[in-house]
């Protein structure tokens, strides 16, 4: 098994540009022309989110687990989006999106995301499910209902889960490798 060392980087909007967008309060982008309320409500849409059919808001708990990477997924037909909740921090592991059956191995990154906005991923992005920094940390996630239930322990095959919208890698057995975040 090969050894590979990932320094986790902040998520600013510049660095993680390639894998998908920051969604938070963002003054460079313009207001809707919504006036309902004047001054006292602005709307802004700072995403990109997508998604063909039957979308769904769950929340996951995350328990501090070891920073190692296993599986790498991507999705075919929605930008998933991590939305945390009591501004607890989270680590996303990411690769920018391919053509190939698995993540350019050479590109994956580590990200902090300081709990303070969510994180809207491009189509395709490779990612392992976010990492907890404290126990008990909730994320609302926006996913595709075709997804979860493709990624039900019923449907996964040899340790991986395949289907319309998703494509989960064990990257471990496939490559011989582990990704090892320093945080």
């Amino acid at each position: 098994m090969q050894n590979k060392r990932l320094k986790v980087r902040p998520a600013t909007p510049e660095a993680v540009e390639p894998f998908g967008q920051i969604l938070g309060p963002s003054a460079n982008v313009a207001p809707l022309p919504l006036s309902f309320y004047g001054d006292a409500v602005i709307v802004r849409r700072p995403v990109h989110f997508q998604s063909d059919d039957q979308t769904e808001l769950t929340v996951a708990t995350l328990k501090v687990r070891p920073l190692e990477v296993r599986w790498m997924e991507r999705h075919f037909k929605h930008t998933q989006t991590f939305i945390p909740l009591s501004g607890r921090p989270f680590i996303l592991v990411m690769a920018p999106p391919n053509d190939r059956e698995l993540p350019d191995l050479d590109q994956v990154e580590a990200f902090l995301f300081d709990g303070s906005a969510g994180f809207t991923m491009h189509i395709g992005t490779w990612h392992e499910f976010p990492f907890a920094l404290v126990d008990d940390t909730n994320l609302i996630v926006i996913l595709r209902r075709e997804t979860t239930r493709d990624l039900r322990d019923e449907r996964v095959i040899g340790g991986e889960a395949c289907g319309p919208d998703v494509d989960k890698k064990d990257v471990q057995a496939r490559e011989r490798v582990v990704y090892q975040v320093e945080f």
